[in-house]
């Protein structure tokens, strides 16, 4: 009895604590579950919410861009595609089958540049966003979000300039999808928006007509009206924009943009930079009327030659032909681009009055015309050349300067503002694709300077001028400049013409570079003369 009086406090001990154990874990149990479903239930809803929706994010339209006249030059085509849902891509685009379902036809959009080469330097081209611009959001254009995935971007031209007006916002629709991520249906929608169009000063006929004229040769041209106003502006050779969307079956050709030594990217009015040759002159009679280095009455008589310490500083007509001008003034100077005229006056004034008004004129700054790529011109000074060169300063040095050869080295795009200004009564505007206001500067230049200068332009499309080509024009006037600048290479030239017409009311002004194509007159100047015809019977 007493033994089995001992067992039963022993079981009694045991019941309790197993009891004690099961009361323990339904109490975890159940404040498990009050975490789950109180304190933390919202966070697993949101994780659960998470699993069964994607976003796919719909790309939006960019806008168009068009000529004055509306021509459309830059636009989107609308462009259905057959797809799939993949629940880590989103939609992706598959082989179109018979039963394919409607709602998975999605719409997206293509980037057509519709006359490729012959607006290729206005329009630019847009390109794919790479991975560091992924997910990012450009300062100045907040309001279209950040950058997605298929995001695509300008890269050059006026798709790089006014990329945030031209970009669109993207929409994003939101999908629900099962524990295996299969597409269940669409639970909302919020639609792209299309990007702004933006509306240029382009002339579309005379821009076609500048390209069909250039034929592929190694030039530059600009047309403007005298306030800066952009009507054409290309450089050849150009190149298809189309390639930087879609090059399937044209590999090739998009590789050798980069590979051909003709340079087809490189924009030549805005980033080549050249001696302007005769074309400076303009700027060479203005600094010696303005320096008091020369009067309107000043005469020169020329011999063919200059010679300093032994060196003879010619002037091309006795070059070419051995032939001298004898006795000549401003006017003449500038109808026969007479060099040792030139030569005089610029020793007259010393190289730095030269330097300070080719700078007034602006040959060392940008136009800022609204493309990218526009890179800054060298004007010279004996200063410049004593740092640079380690050099001091010659007269031959002053010479060279003086007829727009030595250091001098701009853009086309900076002497073509030179003739703006000279159309414009002295204001010198910057240049602009789209239709708002330039910034101008009067340069303070005496009206009777002016018209000295006007005058020589005026004769030197002339018979007894340089510029042959405009010889039995009849109207409109035309005043002009041609140019003929040394290069690097043995007898080998830039050909240069720039002109504005008509010379009592200009509208035009219309500057020509052919790249190491010869004499200005013989090459750059029939070119400006084919243009000339079409503005006036087009």
């Amino acid at each position: 009895m007493l033994g089995n009086a001992s067992v039963k406090p022993s079981l009694s001990w045991l019941s309790w604590f197993y009891r004690g154990v099961v009361i323990i874990g339904l109490l975890i149990l159940i404040g498990r579950l009050i975490e789950l479903q109180v304190i933390k239930g919202a966070y697993y809803r949101g994780l659960a919410d998470g699993n069964r929706a994607r976003t796919i994010t719909i790309q939006a339209p960019r806008g168009k861009i068009l000529t004055q006249d509306g021509h459309e030059i830059v636009t989107s085509e609308r462009v259905a595609k057959t797809v799939e849902f993949s629940p880590i891509e989103g939609y992706k685009k598959i082989d179109a089958t018979e039963d394919t379902p409607a709602n998975e036809v999605i719409y997206d959009y293509k980037r057509l540049y519709p006359f490729g080469h012959e607006f290729a330097y206005i329009t630019g081209y847009i390109a794919e966003i790479n991975k560091e611009e992924l997910g990012k959001v450009d300062q100045d254009c907040r309001e279209k979000g950040v950058k997605t995935l298929g995001s695509y971007i300008g890269r050059s031209g006026l798709e790089s300039t006014y990329d945030c007006e031209l970009r669109g916002v993207v929409g994003e629709e939101i999908v629900e999808v099962d524990t295996r991520g299969n597409r269940i249906r669409t639970l909302g929608r919020r639609n792209p928006i299309p990007g702004h169009d933006i509306t240029t000063t382009i002339d579309f006929g005379l821009q076609k007509k500048v390209a069909e004229i250039m034929n592929d040769q190694l030039a530059a041209v600009i047309v403007s009206n005298t306030e800066g106003k952009v009507l054409a502006l290309h450089s050849s050779p150009s190149f298809d924009p189309n390639l930087f969307i879609d090059s399937t079956g044209r590999s090739e050709d998009l590789s050798s943009l980069f590979t051909d030594e003709r340079l087809p990217l490189f924009n030549r009015v805005l980033a080549g930079t050249y001696h302007p040759g005769s074309l400076f002159k303009i700027v060479t009679s203005i600094a010696g009327f303005e320096a008091g280095a020369i009067d309107t009455d000043f005469e020169y008589v020329d011999t063919g030659s200059i010679t300093v310490d032994d060196y003879n500083y010619t002037n091309w007509y006795f070059t070419q032909y051995g032939g001298t001008e004898g006795e000549v003034d401003t006017i003449r100077a500038l109808a026969r681009s007479t060099d040792t005229f030139y030569y005089k006056i610029g020793e007259l004034m010393g190289a730095q009055t030269i330097t300070d008004w080719a700078r007034k004129f602006k040959l060392d700054k940008k136009t800022n015309i609204d493309l990218p790529g526009e890179v800054l011109g060298l004007v010279p000074s004996p200063e410049w050349k004593k740092a640079v060169k380690g050099e001091r300063w010659y007269l031959g040095n002053t010479y060279h300067f003086s007829i727009g050869q030595g250091d001098l080295a701009i853009t086309p795009a900076a002497i073509h503002r030179v003739f703006m200004a000279m159309a414009n009564d002295g204001v010198i505007c910057d240049l602009s694709l789209i239709d708002d206001s330039n910034n101008c500067e009067d340069l303070g230049i005496k009206k009777e300077y002016m018209a000295i200068v006007e005058e020589g332009l005026k004769q030197a499309c002339n018979p007894g001028g340089t510029a042959t080509p405009f010889f039995d024009l009849a109207e409109p006037d035309i005043a002009c400049k041609t140019g003929t600048a040394e290069t690097l290479e043995e007898d080998v030239t830039h050909a240069w013409f720039s002109m504005y017409t008509p010379v009592d009311d200009p509208k035009y002004v219309i500057t020509v570079l052919v790249e190491k194509g010869g004499g200005g007159s013989d090459v750059a100047a029939p070119i400006a003369r084919e243009i000339v015809d079409y503005l006036y019977n087009p």
